[in-house]
């Protein structure tokens, strides 16, 4: 089974850039569908990036062109570089994954294994 510990996660100003982590143990990633999700208090998770596992990508539109999804098979980690950083991206970010799936899905019920996510703040 999959234990996954994200990472990376702070305060940081409208403007900057933070890279969040994704650490799996107990399996390898390299057939897992992988996807980034957020959720902000009074709203519900919403998708922000997948990757599958042959390294193809999808990104929320809220976010295209400023975040990158990328994984690291070698080192059994994913990776989530955010950029041009938004007060509206603050929420806690969770890294989910899942097998059985050629194209990632992209609602969260799907994710069987998710990680206990990490704090965004971005300050105006």
């Amino acid at each position: 089974q999959v234990q996954l510990v994200e990472s990376g996660g702070g305060l940081v100003q409208s403007g900057g850039s933070l890279r969040l982590s994704c650490a799996a143990s107990g399996e390898t990633l390299d057939y897992y569908a992988i996807g980034w999700f957020r959720q902000a208090p009074g709203k519900e998770r919403e998708l922000v990036a997948t990757i599958s596992s042959g390294g193809s990508t999808n990104y929320a539109d809220s976010v295209k062109g400023r975040f990158t999804i990328s994984r690291d098979n070698a080192k059994n980690t994913v990776y989530l570089q955010m950029n041009s950083l938004k007060p509206e991206d603050t929420a806690v970010y969770y890294c989910a994954v899942q097998k059985g799936y050629y194209t990632p899905p992209t609602r969260a019920y799907e994710y069987g294994y998710w990680g206990q996510g990490t704090q965004v703040t971005v300050s105006s």
